[in-house]
């Protein structure tokens, strides 16, 4: 070492040999560790969110959460249809699909409502449309009685049992008049899908919305045609969408068929009575 600012004397042999020897930048290889990151998108589309048919899961996935590798919900036998996750795939329709529904209920005889959601029943749209028809023959039935009465100048009380009565009918029809059916299927050996009747029956009532709303009309023999029209378009779609698929049935299968026409007509007749028609 020097002093007075002299730099120290420092052996190169031994700083170069401290260092180790470094290849070729060239011929570096560099490894990574295996990476957990998922890929993106994901190769299993899930619901309608994503384009796919299964339905979509919670981030929170206590009610989907599958078991065994399956996609069915974690479940203890009969009490799994307690549970919120054992209907969630029957309400898995976005509007586009709820809006083909409805345009196939319009076009009757066209008879391919059941072919096309065979796949897909849904519940959303009967459940909607009941409580639609109770609140709209409610208050169609309302305005129309309190019309009435206003013109011959009588007195007006409102008529609560107007939405009990049109929740029972429409809530009961469209639950009954399908477990019936299934059971008399499965002993004809012509089974069909619970789901599948729910969501063919709830449809059906649907033109019988526009109805309702016609009936504000102050002729009654207008409000028979339109009661009578809803009622054949109605019977037709249901008739026609089962005939296929009950002709398994043997001989009965046109017994059935009719029964079932039949059954449709005499709700839009009881209809007509209750809510198409007005007395003051």
């Amino acid at each position: 070492m020097m002093s007075g600012g002299s730099y120290t004397n420092i052996d190169h042999h031994k700083v170069s040999g401290s260092v180790p020897a470094v290849s070729d930048p060239g011929h570096v290889t560099v490894k990574f560790a295996d990476s957990n990151l998922q890929t993106f998108p994901p190769s299993a589309t899930l619901g309608k969110i994503s384009g796919g048919t299964n339905p979509p899961r919670d981030a929170d996935d206590t009610f989907s959460r599958p078991v065994n590798g399956t996609d069915e919900p974690q479940s203890g036998g009969w009490l799994h249809r307690f549970t919120v996750g054992a209907y969630k795939p029957y309400f898995d329709v976005d509007t586009s699909d709820v809006l083909e529904r409805l345009k196939e209920s319009l076009f009757p005889f066209r008879g391919t409502f059941t072919e096309k959601t065979a796949n897909n029943p849904d519940l959303y749209g009967p459940f909607w449309i009941c409580t639609t028809l109770i609140f709209v023959a409610a208050s169609i039935g309302t305005f129309v009685t309190y019309i009435a009465h206003k013109l011959k100048k009588q007195e007006w009380n409102y008529d609560i049992n107007l939405v009990t009565w049109s929740a029972g009918v429409f809530y009961g029809y469209v639950t009954i008049v399908p477990l019936a059916l299934y059971v008399v299927l499965k002993y004809f050996s012509a089974p069909s899908g619970l789901v599948q009747l729910f969501c063919l029956y709830g449809y059906s009532l649907f033109v019988f919305i526009p109805a309702l709303c016609l009936s504000v009309v102050p002729l009654e023999i207008f409000r028979w045609v339109i009661a009578g029209l809803a009622g054949f378009m109605s019977a037709t779609f249901v008739a026609l969408n089962l005939k296929a698929h009950i002709n398994s049935a043997g001989e009965r299968w046109f017994l059935i068929v009719v029964s079932i026409f039949l059954l449709q007509l005499a709700l839009s007749v009881v209809l007509k009575l209750y809510l198409f028609t007005i007395t003051v």
